[in-house]
């Protein structure tokens, strides 16, 4: 079945589009991918949606919410009208559309987790089926409704050698650990861009720290960077999860520009390496996915201070910028036939579970 992926990450760059052909099971096959970045101006209104919605005691209307949902879906309307022109492919041959929508709060401690997009009106646009709000199931069960993306990676996975580990860097970070007897643990590890991303527009008047050019020329404050490690959530076991809203940068507030994004960047990999130590086994090698593997500072950090072999999935042969996207499609077509999208290993649900609601 040809299955559409949508995802509007914890980083608020942009929508990313796959295409992939899949069974739902073994089989995945890439066929096209796209990026539509946001403009600053929406990028701005979602940050304070998210900001608003985390000041929430649970979801519901509030008029700036609504609004920026509106235009997110929009965005996703012309983002899958993108894709299906690149691809030279006609609605009526695609399936189904896996849609994340974006979340602006995720608070499973309070039993709820919230994402914004209108997935009849996605439907509505195409004649085609989508699955969307794909967490709340796992979180209303018991589960954090976070990480998802391991069931992807265990198919994609198959043929490494185990134990495997798969790590992604957005604006939070998590891992999936793949063990020899297939095992399966996942669990966000803490932040992975946002802190830096935030820092530099605040700070620098730049998106995002490129490469890892400003923090390489910084020097990590430990003591600033021990006192964030210190937070309990850090040594709590999972399964677990965060919202990219759990930490700020007032800790690195009053370092120069290059200290601040070298400390926060330290952050990303110390929460990394606290994170392998809740695993059974230690991997050998990290495979890295999503934007922060660009960060060539942060990839070293992280080999500094897990001891592994740190590498970009792309060496595996795997798109590291399409991997979320192309899992949201193929959860789509596993949800679609009732199969499991979430373990007891990766979001504490009680039992492997289905989700997502169809709008067709």
């Amino acid at each position: 079945m040809l299955a559409i992926g949508l995802m509007s990450g914890t980083s608020r760059d942009g929508i990313d589009a796959a295409l992939i052909e899949t069974d739902g099971e073994g089989a995945v096959k890439p066929v096209e991918f796209h990026a539509m970045p946001y403009d600053e101006g929406f990028r701005l209104r979602l940050a304070e949606a998210c900001a608003r919605a985390m000041a929430m005691d649970a979801p519901g209307f509030e008029p700036l919410i609504a609004s920026v949902e509106a235009e997110l879906t929009e965005l996703h309307v012309r983002s899958v009208a993108d894709l299906l022109g690149r691809s030279g492919h006609i609605a009526e041959n695609v399936g189904v559309i896996g849609f994340h929508g974006h979340t602006v709060a995720h608070r499973p401690e309070w039993g709820w987790t919230w994402q914004i997009g209108d997935g009849a009106a996605l439907a509505g646009a195409f004649g085609i089926a989508v699955v969307a709000d794909l967490r709340s199931a796992d979180v209303a069960a018991g589960g954090q409704g976070a990480p998802l993306l391991p069931v992807y990676h265990r198919a994609l996975a198959d043929g490494l050698e185990k134990p495997a580990a798969v790590l992604n860097l957005g604006g939070v970070a998590n891992i999936t650990f793949i063990g020899a007897d297939g095992t399966l643990i996942a669990f966000d590890t803490g932040m992975a861009s946002g802190l830096i991303d935030n820092w530099m527009q605040a700070r620098g008047d730049v998106a995002f720290d490129a490469e890892g050019a400003c923090a390489a020329r910084g020097v990590v404050d430990e003591e600033r960077l021990a006192a964030m490690m210190a937070d309990p959530w850090f040594h709590a076991p999972p399964p677990k999860s965060i919202d990219r809203e759990r930490f700020g940068t007032a800790v690195v507030h009053g370092l120069s520009l290059e200290d601040g994004a070298a400390t926060l960047t330290a952050f990303t990999a110390a929460s990394v390496a606290r994170a392998i130590d809740h695993l059974p086994e230690r991997p050998a090698s990290i495979h890295v996915a999503g934007g922060g593997r660009h960060n060539a500072t942060l990839m070293a950090m992280l080999a500094g201070r897990t001891g592994a072999r740190v590498l970009p999935v792309d060496a595996l042969g795997w798109d590291g910028d399409a991997l979320e996207a192309q899992g949201f499609a193929y959860m789509a077509v596993r949800s679609m036939k009732g199969l499991p999208i979430s373990f007891p290993g990766t979001t504490g649900a009680p039992a492997p579970m289905t989700g997502g609601v169809v709008f067709a």
